[in-house]
């Protein structure tokens, strides 16, 4: 979590909530106490709710479709060599359906220097 917000934080995003699981690491103190230090509130999906595991679980299949599986990598560093690429080609190019063929860049619009 800390590595996570960090690497948000150099991109000018703030973290204020994280949604989890309910996972045993998710109901442990140390994650708590560290959303605490971090400023983060916790939040948890609901179980059973397709409504929202379902998006996490539409990721990871295209992550593996579209990253992990897409291509024979000679090692395991060689496949996280080309995690970067591949996110940032999700990020910033690859249309989404449901933000009408735009891709998640496009609503991120309050990254810090964006507004002048």
């Amino acid at each position: 979590l800390r590595n996570a917000v960090a690497w948000f934080a150099e991109r000018g995003v703030t973290v204020q909530r994280v949604l989890s699981d309910n996972g045993s690491c998710y109901k442990s103190n140390l994650w708590r106490d560290t959303c605490h230090d971090l400023g983060i509130t916790p939040k948890k999906t609901r179980a059973y709710r397709p409504q929202t595991n379902g998006k996490i679980e539409r990721f990871h299949r295209t992550l593996v479709e579209g990253w992990a599986f897409k291509k024979f990598y000679n090692s395991e560093s060689a496949r996280l060599a080309a995690l970067p690429a591949w996110i940032h080609e999700y990020n910033h190019h690859r249309p989404h359906s449901a933000i009408a063929g735009r891709s998640p860049i496009t609503r991120l619009d309050n990254l810090a220097g964006h507004h002048n």
